[in-house]
């Protein structure tokens, strides 16, 4: 009977820790999943315009909060069209083979205040790579319009050839067209999802 009795205080303890967690999705409209990386002598910039996310957050608990976010590749955008179709071909992406990148945390650790390292893994162009992502929180409030927001921002240089994309060709005068090197920045706000009414 005792053990029983542990037992059923345990899964009550992990029951309560889930039930403060409070669930964030992100806010399209004010949320940008961004890149660049070197062409030539320049850098080209773009963005993903199609993406979804959601953050489990404790607020006792910072460290036991965990993230999933899904871009669909297809919508890669860098203002040329032309550009942007070659993307998305099997030359870069191969977005019918390869239709989305996601990523999905394991862990998080604060570095100091606000700021944490979020390990997970990332998964593009069908490669998973864990990478630590160095996650900024920029504030949490309730707007006049009677929701709650959070805000939360981070950027990574991360290589394209990890992944498996590849292409590039070679110049008469040296070096390559496109660089290994893309630099990643997300800025995300996120909107608290209301609890639903019990039935």
């Amino acid at each position: 009977m005792n053990r029983r009795i542990a037992v059923l205080a345990v899964a009550a303890g992990l029951l309560a820790g889930t039930a403060f967690a409070d669930t964030y999705v992100f806010d399209k409209a004010h949320t940008e999943a961004s890149f660049q990386i070197r062409h030539f002598v320049t850098k080209v910039r773009g963005r993903f315009d199609d993406f979804t996310g959601t953050i489990q957050v404790d607020p006792a608990k910072p460290e036991a909060a965990s993230v999933e976010f899904t871009i669909k590749a297809a919508s890669i955008n860098t203002g040329i069209e032309k550009r942007d179709a070659h993307l998305r071909s099997a030359d870069f992406f191969d977005v019918e083979k390869n239709p989305e990148i996601t990523f999905k945390s394991s862990g998080v650790k604060a570095t100091s205040k606000d700021h944490y390292d979020v390990t997970g893994t990332l998964t593009m162009h069908g490669v998973s790579k864990a990478i630590t992502l160095p996650v900024t929180v920029l504030g949490m409030v309730k707007t006049p319009f009677g929701d709650e927001r959070a805000g939360f921002e981070t950027a990574i240089t991360l290589s394209r050839k990890d992944f498996g994309l590849l292409w590039n060709k070679a110049l008469e005068t040296g070096g390559v067209m496109v660089g290994d090197e893309v630099e990643v920045a997300i800025n995300i706000e996120a909107v608290k999802q209301k609890e639903a009414a019990s039935k």
